[in-house]
């Protein structure tokens, strides 16, 4: 999953997902939905250089924006054009990530309503912004309850392929909190469609990508997605859809003006918290 998903879900793009805890008020970093993400320290990386060449120019918020895209472009997939202008939050809050974000056990047929459309987002932005998940990878405990005890039932989840229960498994044993999984195997470090073959034939990792097959429009998409992956087609429709959705989803309730800060620092706001 890109870093610009997760910063632009709820309190719009404002880099949220950056920011450090604090003493008394751990940050959305530390929420379960966001335990995979890695990389902080390049986006810090980045941030330093700047600062030195043009001091409190460019916020946390755009530099996460341009680094998401052209992360997808480095790995093959399309480029878009990114505004810029964004300012930084002052605030991140862990249970506010954990309350609000997407997880990935969520029903995507019966929680669009939830987390998607009060951000101006609609069904077809959420399965191709799910697509993004073929780039990646994931703790075992996002899903290790697919594999052991699905639904309280001590038993794997019936709609995941037996063969690849069976391969997780291996990878993945109860209880672990530390080990990765490829989101899309062997094409992880690619942005293509592939990983919409995985949905196809009950591999996807997490539920909220497996319930994709239960709504007829998102499963039509997923279907015809992981046709032209399986025919080694280039996937035009999903990279434009991605790129629409990207740039819908990175207009979200920006900050501009006198609103926010432009942080020295990303892990951290220039002023104390409220």
């Amino acid at each position: 999953m890109t870093y610009q998903q997760p910063s632009c879900s709820f309190r719009g793009c404002d880099g949220s997902i950056l920011l450090d805890s604090i003493p008394g008020l751990p940050s959305e970093k530390e929420s379960e939905p966001n335990l995979s993400l890695r990389g902080f320290g390049t986006i810090d990386l980045v941030k330093a250089k700047l600062e030195q060449a043009c001091p409190g120019v460019v916020s946390c918020a755009d530099i996460l924006a341009l680094v998401a895209r052209d992360v997808v472009l480095l790995t093959h997939g399309p480029y878009w054009n990114v505004p810029t202008g964004r300012r930084d939050g002052l605030r991140s809050v862990k249970d506010e990530a954990l309350n609000n974000l997407p997880p990935p056990f969520f029903d995507a047929t019966r929680n669009l309503n939830q987390f998607f459309v009060p951000k101006g987002l609609d069904a077809k932005d959420q399965v191709v912004l799910l697509g993004g998940h073929t780039l990646g990878t994931s703790h075992c405990s996002s899903f290790s309850d697919r594999l052991y005890n699905f639904s309280g039932t001590q038993m794997p989840d019936p709609a995941l392929d037996r063969r690849y229960v069976l391969r997780l498994k291996s990878k993945c044993r109860p209880g672990d909190t530390t080990a990765l999984v490829e989101m899309d195997p062997g094409s992880f470090r690619t942005f293509d469609a592939s990983y919409y073959r995985h949905v196809a034939r009950g591999r996807a990792l997490f539920t909220s990508d497996e319930t994709l097959m239960l709504d007829p429009f998102t499963r039509d998409y997923v279907l015809r997605q992981a046709s032209v992956a399986a025919a080694g087609g280039y996937p035009a429709e999903f990279f434009a859809d991605f790129v629409a959705s990207m740039v819908k989803m990175g207009n979200m309730q920006v900050l501009t003006g006198a609103q926010g800060e432009v942080r020295r620092r990303c892990g951290a706001v220039n002023q104390m918290r409220m």
